[in-house]
């Protein structure tokens, strides 16, 4: 398990100091210890605690084989957020936030498309029939998606939650995930508005020591995750090795004797999110079998019955998919869900 982190390692690392007193928020109040020279001082023993509370849930996140996207333009933070969530797999953003990257993603998902098929070009040889102006303007397409989108070229899907660095200057991205009913983790500073984010980690969101040392709990917490999903697999696979021979035996007995099946993960789905996941489950919906035998006005009525923020959503794809993903159909499943918008046809 990582190291847990100590209010002093926090205060040395700058992490309280907050912005100018004229400057705060006043829902950062409950977060803010004292005022020292006119600037608000974050309340440390409480940063630690939310940072814990965040660890975990990101580690349960990264346990389920989801996605968890960093978001972080500001000068100071891009480099360490690229390095540290390259570490642990996961897509960021580091130039500029796309208008629409989560809200319309199939459309940001056909640029990413387009590298990969320049790529393709340069492989078959079609690159090179080209005129010389044509390639270079080839070129500069692909070295501009390169950097704004290369990050992000494996997430084929919109991730589980997204995480934050000054949730002031990339308040589009908070608001699109919240559209999305997106989980925001986020380093929140004494100016910012905490309200709109899920888990907040109060802290100095300016410094690059400050950034520095939360994005290391936070990725090591998303580390312990993906080791306990691989360890989970192995031990899965060897459990089934060791069963072949029984199952043998017992093969008469099969239809009777059959254990039943564990929970699936919703959410691969497109458009189940991790709240509809747990509602479906509550509901009696815990396997792709499950949902996929449901008709769209069964789902309706559950995410009606849920809540005014979950009944606007339309579940007429999510059986079609659910089917596919309970026969072990995969790659259809990407293609499908790469090509239709929003997992609605």
């Amino acid at each position: 398990m990582a190291n847990k982190i100590e209010v002093k390692d926090l205060l040395e690392a700058g992490v309280h100091f907050g912005h100018l007193t004229r400057k705060w928020n006043p829902n950062m109040a409950p977060y803010i210890y004292m005022e020292r020279n006119g600037i608000h001082v974050i309340n440390l023993y409480k940063t630690v605690a939310k940072l814990d509370e965040t660890n975990e849930a990101l580690k349960k996140i990264a346990a389920s084989g989801r996605k968890i996207l960093f978001v972080a333009t500001k000068k100071q933070a891009k480099d360490i957020v690229a390095e540290k969530a390259t570490n642990v797999n996961m897509p960021y953003i580091t130039e500029r936030w796309p208008g629409g990257m989560l809200t319309n993603f199939v459309t940001i998902r056909k640029a990413v498309k387009k590298m990969a098929t320049i790529d393709r070009m340069k492989k078959d040889g079609t690159f090179n029939t080209l005129s010389k102006k044509e390639r270079l303007q080839v070129d500069r397409l692909r070295s501009k998606l390169e950097k704004n989108l290369g990050s992000i070229s494996e997430m084929t899907r919109l991730p589980a939650a997204i995480f934050v660095v000054d949730t002031m200057r990339e308040h589009i991205a908070v608001k699109e995930a919240k559209k999305l009913n997106i989980p925001v983790f986020a380093m929140v500073d004494t100016n910012s508005d905490p309200r709109e984010i899920d888990f907040i980690v109060p802290s100095n969101d300016d410094a690059s020591k400050s950034i520095n040392i939360i994005m290391e709990s936070v990725t090591s917490a998303i580390a312990e995750g993906l080791a306990e999903r691989k360890a989970e697999k192995q031990s899965g696979k060897e459990g089934k090795e060791d069963a072949k021979p029984k199952a043998k035996k017992a093969a008469p007995a099969k239809e009777t004797t059959e254990a039943p099946k564990s929970a699936d993960d919703l959410t691969k789905v497109e458009g189940i999110g991790p709240k509809i996941a747990e509602i479906f489950q509550e509901a009696g919906i815990k396997t792709f079998a499950d949902l996929a035998a449901k008709s769209e006005e069964d789902l309706t009525a559950i995410l009606t019955e849920a809540g005014p923020a979950y009944a606007s959503k339309n579940p007429g794809s999510w059986a079609k998919q659910a089917k596919m993903a309970a026969d072990g159909k995969w790659d259809e499943l990407k293609e499908w869900q790469d090509s239709v918008k929003g997992g609605i046809e």
